[in-house]
């Protein structure tokens, strides 16, 4: 006979192996429902992206670097296709849509979401009832349409960017379903803002010649508008907010000639908050009406020979004008100029400069000579040759002189000697080194030269917009 305690293990046993095993937690798929149905469904029954995507080149030269998407409703009618002379343009992110996933920057074609709520009903309004043409331009220089075959970089990360952004902008396209064109601007050229060669490329595209677009009515919508940073008010309740990364919307709207206003104060209805350009072009007019033909002031002379041969010693960042001063202000004077860009090296522009002033030329020594060691090697020069020597110290500040080399960069008429655009660390590297030139360095005397615009009135209609 079995014991109690025998009878109460089997029956335990026996409830145990009749209980049903536990349920095991089903995993959650990350593709989505209509993702399968999508894969399963036929290519002519899938709904047809209606954005399409072409490639423009700054010049002849040169690759693709801007990126153009084209996006018409199924059911455009004439109506949309006349032309529309007021243009309501927006930067895209940080304007129109933000990531959903709070980061700063989205890879995902899918992470995204609208600024605001109110942003495609205010684009949609703009378009069926106040006759704007929408239009999105947008800086990316984190895409590059096609990569130098010589770079060591991953070409399949390029391209799975390139995608990822036309999916993600095709889907924001879609969703605002009115006719309009995203323009992407890839490169450091004239496409990018706050350069206008977008602007220029939409007035084709839309066939509205740029004289003919209603400026006073047209607006320029982006969140790169050089806002300084506010502490919390604790008066009006105004949150903290951080200063802008760059003026470049403001600057861009500044060039075409049209109204700008952030994404808070068109959608949100804000009041604007105070801004800072680092170059105000307000500050560099045209010289007026004592400039001759040339745009030389006439009143003034910048630079007198006193001596009849000497060394004239250039002390000045890149972009500050020394060659141009050199060529309109020395060079009629009989000096000869001795550039290291030009030559290469340090030793071939003594070498040069010895042999010059052997037939009796005066000397300009057209380089950057930011720092005292550097200058003295050119005084003991002179002094070894038993020449007086003096400098001119031009006084210009850094985003002037950013400003000068982009212009000249980009325009085959201003740039003589074909100079390409230098790199940040060459004014970065000059401003770190700087040290004021004296006389007590062995110079005869030490001109100091502010910058003054110099050239037509052409001329300046090209160097006075902004560029950086």
């Amino acid at each position: 006979m079995a014991s109690p305690s025998s009878n109460t293990s089997k029956r335990k046993a026996a409830e145990k192996s009749i209980s049903p095993p536990p349920v095991k937690r089903k995993a959650q798929s990350t593709i989505s429902k209509g993702a399968v149905a999508s894969f399963f469904t036929p290519t002519s029954q899938k709904p047809k992206d209606r954005t399409n995507w072409t490639e423009r080149a700054p010049d002849d030269d040169t690759p693709p670097t801007l990126l153009v998407g084209r996006y018409e409703p199924e059911n455009i009618g004439e109506l949309d296709r006349r032309k529309r002379r007021k243009i309501a343009a927006f930067d895209l992110d940080s304007t129109l849509i933000t990531t959903a996933s709070g980061k700063k920057f989205g890879n995902d074609p899918g992470d995204w979401k609208w600024w605001d709520s109110s942003v495609p009903s205010r684009l949609r309004k703009l378009y069926t009832e106040e006759d704007y043409r929408v239009i999105v331009l947008s800086n990316q220089a984190g895409l590059t349409l096609h990569p130098d075959p010589k770079s060591k970089g991953p070409k399949a990360g390029n391209k799975n960017k390139v995608e990822n952004f036309k999916q993600k902008c095709s889907a924001v396209l879609a969703q605002l379903d009115v006719p309009t064109t995203v323009y992407a601007a890839t490169g450091h050229d004239v496409f990018r803002k706050p350069r206008t060669g977008m602007w220029t490329e939409l007035c084709r595209d839309y066939e509205i010649p740029e004289d003919e677009i209603d400026l006073s009515g047209s607006v320029f919508v982006g969140d790169a508008g050089g806002r300084t940073a506010q502490l919390k008010n604790a008066e009006t309740g105004a949150a903290a907010s951080t200063k802008d990364f760059s003026c470049s919307d403001r600057n861009f709207a500044h060039n075409v000639g049209i109204s700008y206003k952030t994404p808070e104060e068109f959608f949100l209805g804000e009041p604007p908050r105070e801004f800072v350009r680092d170059f105000d072009l307000a500050s560099y007019p045209y010289p007026g009406t004592d400039a001759g033909e040339d745009g030389k002031d006439l009143s003034e002379v910048a630079f007198e020979k006193t001596n009849k041969q000497d060394i004239v010693l250039f002390c000045g960042p890149p972009g500050a004008g020394k060659s141009t001063f050199y060529w309109r202000h020395l060079k009629p004077l009989g000096y000869e100029r001795v550039n290291q860009d030009t030559l290469k090296s340090r030793a071939k522009c003594f070498k040069a400069a010895t042999e010059l002033l052997g037939v009796g030329h005066s000397v300009v020594i057209d380089n950057t000579n930011p720092d005292a060691d550097g200058r003295k090697e050119w005084v003991e020069f002179a002094r070894k040759h038993d020449t007086l020597i003096r400098c001119v110290w031009f006084k210009v500040p850094k985003a002037l002189c950013e400003h000068n080399d982009v212009v000249r960069a980009l325009n085959k008429s201003m740039n003589p000697e074909t100079r390409a655009s230098l790199p940040a660390l060459a004014f970065n590297g000059f401003f770190s080194r700087f040290k004021e030139p004296k006389v007590k360095e062995g110079f005869q005397d030490v001109v100091e030269i502010e910058f003054k615009f110099s050239g037509t009135k052409e001329e300046y209609a090209i160097w006075g917009r902004y560029w950086r």
